[in-house]
């Protein structure tokens, strides 16, 4: 049921007489769900009396964000986070076996599988992303202002979010920064990674990382034609992450690094006392435990020490001095 026609929001104006209508175990799924005035009643019904329907509601945002949702549906529905095609989704059905060709694209399908890359898909994109995301969900009505602190958060994704900076570059105020990027984060277009610490007082503990939903939107804001030798360490970082998203809850993802700028890519906390420490190489001879490693596992001796590389095609193990190291293809990460 495509929710952005009319005469399907029609239709679904009786919600028991459309689901009377459906046979003994069918599944419906209502797309763009969001455009609907009342969505949160409608799956509610079909939660608490139709519960021998199978139902998926998708939209291009997180429900939740429209103030049209007046009902967190607790206890009715489970949530799904669609990432972009997966490295090892993308070297099985969808057959793209360049790693740069899956950086420079992106991981939405149409540019993924395109032969070149097409800077206007991603313009358009950002334009739609805009008036049918922000503009009518979150009514944020300075356009210019919006897109322009969206391109700098893209050209700046992977690093330390800055909103005092933020705030200068993009001319707006520093609450409107935070106020936006929370709603780019909530619509999926960001994720904020949280810092780990434990106590020490030379930890980071505050300022999150900021990393674009989609690597082809970061070449795309940076300009890239191609991708640079020095360019992939930053994107590849962004494939792991979206993999790790797509097997452990958010919650439990975190980075690491404290006031000497030590730093570990990606912390998985497995239990309280069990910390994994996950570094993000292309070449795998290339790494060295000191001292980002050594400083992090000096505080967090429990975990194991995962190194994830595209050029590892069998696990492997090393040790450097008091660390054991396992080294990892990406689909090996859980």
């Amino acid at each position: 049921m495509n929710c952005d026609l009319p005469s399907v929001c029609r239709a679904l104006e009786d919600p028991e007489l459309f689901f009377d209508s459906l046979g003994e175990g069918s599944t419906v799924i209502f797309d763009e769900v969001h455009r609907l005035q009342d969505p949160s009643r409608l799956l509610k019904i079909a939660a608490d009396v139709y519960p021998h329907l199978q139902t998926l509601a998708t939209g291009s945002s997180t429900l939740a964000a429209t103030r049209k949702f007046r009902d967190a549906l607790t206890g009715r529905k489970e949530s799904i986070l669609l990432p972009p095609v997966l490295w090892e989704e993308c070297q099985g059905a969808f057959e793209v076996k360049d790693l740069d060709r899956r950086m420079l694209h992106g991981g939405l399908p149409e540019p993924l599988l395109s032969g070149e890359k097409n800077s206007e898909f991603f313009a358009e994109w950002i334009d739609s992303f805009y008036a049918r995301d922000i503009q009518e969900l979150f009514g944020i009505r300075s356009r210019a202002g919006f897109l322009k602190l969206l391109q700098l958060l893209f050209r700046q994704s992977g690093g330390l979010i800055d909103y005092t900076q933020l705030a200068k570059l993009s001319g707006l105020s520093r609450p409107t920064v935070k106020a936006h990027t929370e709603a780019m984060r909530i619509a999926h277009a960001l994720f904020l990674l949280t810092p780990f610490h434990g106590g020490s007082r030379r930890e980071i503990t505050r300022r999150p990382k900021c990393y674009a939903f989609d690597t082809g939107f970061v070449s795309y804001a940076k300009g890239w034609e191609s991708i640079r030798e020095e360019d992939r360490g930053l994107l590849w970082e962004h494939l792991v992450l979206d993999t790790l998203r797509s097997r452990f809850d958010d919650e439990r993802i975190y980075f690491w690094r404290d006031k000497s700028r030590r730093e570990v890519d990606f912390v998985l906390k497995r239990t309280e006392t069990e910390i994994d420490a996950i570094e993000c190489k292309i070449d795998p001879d290339s790494f060295d435990p000191s001292p980002n490693l050594v400083a992090f596992r000096a505080l967090y001796p429990a975990g194991d020490n995962l190194v994830i590389s595209p050029r590892v095609m069998e696990p492997y193990r090393r040790r450097f001095r008091d660390l054991l190291i396992h080294f990892r293809p990406l689909a090996q990460i859980g």
